[in-house]
């Protein structure tokens, strides 16, 4: 199915769009401790809009599997700085959280984007939060909770199941008063899910347009990657997380939250012209 949503957050999505990953965090499966110091944060900012990111997804609790919660305190504490820096920085910003409180000061603080790997289920004052902040969000699938979600992860179908999901939580927000225009959904890949519900979900990624918004996907340097390449170091799953990207695009997904931006950006520039191509042009074969 094809993609009828023409922008989100201000963004039109007639081309692909780049989420950046700054995690300020210790602890993170790919980059943690990396930009764990506010200037550290936001010089990678700087550069991922440089590169070509299109939006800065900024988060102080990692959610890698097996992960443990930190405090609201301490959250805003690594997140307000690094947003306040680069409010100024012409990308949107958004933050990537669970808690209604850090959701208000964010947005108070610069931030333009929700992004809730709870889809405003993890506080019980999220959803009115968003409804009242009329911010966009980001809702995504998570099955279980960070410490134990990859224990045993079981659907019946797992698009189908996650397709479901994601209406329902949709259906939640529009009659919380959030527009359908606001909305943006992840199915979530490697949270709570197998490599196999991970290759189903990608390969029948193009179903979640039916639901109206546009898709998000992350699928930067994930673990699945490595299990079935061998590559056991994050930073070493590049070539396999621009696979899945580009494999992604040509089935309609529009924003991808990624670590390697400037990278993910040249792949996605050639596999839009590509598709945007309907005859090749007398003598364009030759400019190489």
């Amino acid at each position: 199915m094809a993609p009828s949503v023409v922008s989100f957050a201000g963004l039109s999505l007639d081309t692909s769009r780049i989420m950046g990953v700054i995690n300020v965090t210790p602890d993170s499966f790919s980059d943690g401790g990396e930009v764990f110091a506010c200037k550290d944060a936001v010089a990678r900012g700087r550069a991922m809009i440089k590169a070509g990111a299109d939006i800065l997804d900024i988060g102080g609790e990692s959610t890698r599997p097996g992960s443990g919660e930190i405090s609201i305190a301490e959250e805003l504490r690594r997140v307000l700085p690094v947003i306040e820096a680069l409010a100024d920085s012409g990308a949107q910003l958004s933050i990537d959280t669970r808690h209604a409180e850090v959701m208000t000061r964010a947005i108070a603080a610069g931030a333009h984007i929700v992004n809730d790997i709870t889809a405003l289920t993890g506080d019980p004052a999220a959803l009115q939060t968003v409804s009242d902040l009329g911010c966009p969000v980001v809702l995504m699938h998570m099955q279980g909770e960070p410490g134990t979600m990859q224990e045993n992860p079981t659907y019946s179908d797992a698009p189908t199941d996650i397709r479901d999901y994601l209406q329902q939580r949709i259906d939640v927000c529009l009659k919380a008063g959030i527009e359908k225009s606001r909305i943006a959904i992840d199915p979530g890949i490697g949270f709570g899910k197998t490599v196999t519900h991970n290759l189903q979900l990608l390969n029948r990624i193009d179903a979640l347009h039916g639901l109206g918004c546009a898709v998000v996907l992350g699928v930067s340097r994930k673990r699945f990657i490595g299990t079935l390449t061998g590559a056991a170091e994050p930073q070493a799953r590049l070539p396999g997380s621009l696979a899945a990207v580009v494999y992604a695009r040509t089935r309609g997904v529009q924003i991808f939250r990624v670590h390697d931006v400037a990278e993910t950006r040249q792949a996605l520039v050639l596999c839009d012209h590509i598709q945007s191509v309907t005859k090749m042009q007398g003598g364009d074969h030759d400019k190489r």
